[in-house]
């Protein structure tokens, strides 16, 4: 019988840190919605879902909702190629044009490895790009082909050009091989040969009742956020873009193409191959490699590999973090919203955790969110001492962190913060007759709960903002609950509010496996 694995004493605390920050950012950032999943190898540790999944109806997002999860869909494409390697019926040596007819002679001579890692030259999205503007449908298999008989922009081999019509053709590929459909042989041989249940290859294969996120526009400069349905299929485009899933099977799908993982659908050549860093990017701000069918960045202690994605109306990134064994999918209904910063924000909470420990039994009552004319102040309590955390920032936790040394119930000290905050200085809770905390001092500052703050500033400042309603604003609505689960920048590319930030099921309470 499998033993059940044990979680390190410190995972609930962090996790339960990871649901609170993650509803603030979605509030502070007035996102629509968001799901999140976090996977250690196949194990699913916890999924949760805040906001809304339609803006126009008020529908709340649970985590059984599904997101155009966009370019993460080369990596579902890469994996069926590399399965048909382990199959013996290709080689990533072989020239395309030994398997698909129709070519431009250039192109026809580009090798298979160089479409998967976007190494053949082949254009981006063709001579117009309407197609991820919704200003036309996706092209069909013959609109494609015709685009790549024509001399494409580089010559195979020359540097990273990524490209959706070179990923839509290896779903040709796929089909010539197989003599499938592209959607039928991916749904039997890589989604259902993964355990996935919630992943479709296009729209037309999702189940009717399956609930699925609206996607959203920015709101500047519509002076509103335009409701982006996201359910048009991708047609030829589906094997670059083209996949609906949950953050749960995402991430799942993700961890099982670690070189280490015990049950996969590749062997392991096959996923060491796809990790290994093919193409640097030069110009990126962030140190960027692409692989085959795979993002990466820089080796060392925070590296990762996954993929982004970005549909109109959603974003989306999945990281697998080599240290931790961590895989984290964040999937956003809004073009702005903000994956790529939260997946590194996520890992930086456990990390801190897993750093430090759980948090001592003493150090609860410090635990709180505090709030001044400044905005907001998390205490988090962790191993041994109290972290002062700003939950706005990405990621919150960092070198930089305030950290407290508790010396009695209400009492501490703060023992390590930066020169220019209050070193040395006093940390202490004030409580009302009943006991509970009713202010928060650090240093010289006295932090308040939200809603008193919002009451002692508009009070304060009503006679120079006359139009200013002295109610404190109103908490979002709490949704339904969520079904039970189940057990267990590189820029983004365009293959690719008001929210409610709440997080589906109870308050407080992750959904976990």
């Amino acid at each position: 019988m499998p033993q059940k694995q044990t979680q390190p004493a410190w995972l609930p605390p962090a996790l339960a840190y990871v649901q609170d920050w993650m509803a603030f950012q979605v509030e502070r950032y007035k996102q629509p919605g968001c799901a999140v999943a976090i996977a250690r190898g196949p194990q699913l540790l916890a999924e949760y879902a805040f906001g809304l999944a339609d803006l126009r109806t008020g529908e709340a997002m649970t985590p059984r909702h599904r997101f155009r999860i966009a370019s993460h869909s080369k990596s579902f494409t890469a994996s069926a190629v590399m399965l048909l390697r382990d199959q013996g019926k290709l080689g990533l040596d072989d020239a395309i044009g030994k398997h698909v007819g129709g070519l431009h002679k250039d192109l026809a001579s580009a090798r298979v490895a160089e479409l998967l890692s976007h190494g053949a030259g082949v254009t981006r999205d063709g001579a117009d790009s309407g197609q991820f503007m919704d200003r036309r449908p996706f092209l069909s298999r013959a609109e494609l082909m015709d685009e790549l008989s024509r001399k494409q922009p580089l010559e195979p081999g020359v540097q990273l050009k990524y490209s959706n019509h070179g990923y839509a053709l290896l779903g040709v590929l796929i089909e010539e091989l197989t003599g499938s459909g592209y959607a039928d042989w991916m749904t039997r041989h890589v989604i259902a040969a993964a355990g996935l249940k919630e992943t479709v290859p296009d729209m037309p294969q999702l189940p009717k009742r399956a609930p699925i996120a609206k996607g959203h526009s920015t709101e500047f400069p519509f002076g509103q956020r335009l409701l982006v349905p996201g359910d048009n299929p991708c047609d030829a485009i589906a094997a670059a873009g083209g996949f609906v899933a949950t953050a749960a099977d995402t991430a799942r799908f993700f961890a099982q193409l670690d070189p280490k993982a015990k049950d996969s659908i590749l062997s392991p050549a096959s996923r060491r191959a796809m990790m290994q860093r093919r193409w640097r990017d030069e110009c990126s701000v962030q140190e960027s490699w692409y692989g085959l069918g795979t993002m990466s960045n820089a080796p060392g202690p925070k590296e990762w590999f996954g993929h982004t994605g970005g549909l109109q109306g959603f974003v989306s990134r999945t990281s697998r973090f080599t240290a931790s064994g961590l895989t984290i999918t964040v999937l956003c209904n809004a073009v702005d919203g903000l994956s790529w910063l939260w997946v590194d924000s996520i890992a930086s909470i456990l990390n801190a955790f897993a750093q430090h420990g759980a948090p001592a039994k003493k150090l609860e009552p410090w635990r709180g969110r505090w709030w001044s004319l400044w905005g907001a102040v998390d205490m988090v309590p962790i191993g041994k001492i109290v972290m002062q955390v700003a939950p706005v920032m990405n990621p919150p936790f960092d070198g930089a962190n305030t950290e407290c040394a508790i010396q009695g119930k209400d009492h501490g000290l703060i023992q390590r913060t930066s020169g220019y905050n209050s070193p040395g200085q006093a940390v202490r809770l004030v409580r009302d007759r009943k006991g509970k905390a009713v202010e928060l001092w650090s240093g010289g500052t006295k932090l308040l709960p939200r809603d008193a703050m919002v009451e002692e500033a508009m009070g304060r400042y009503r006679g120079i903002n006359a139009d200013a309603s002295p109610t404190p604003p109103t908490r979002p609505r709490k949704p339904p609950p969520a079904p039970a689960t189940s057990p267990s920048r590189t820029p983004p590319d365009p293959a690719r509010s008001r929210p409610a930030a709440v997080a589906a099921g109870r308050p407080g309470r992750a959904a976990a496996g």
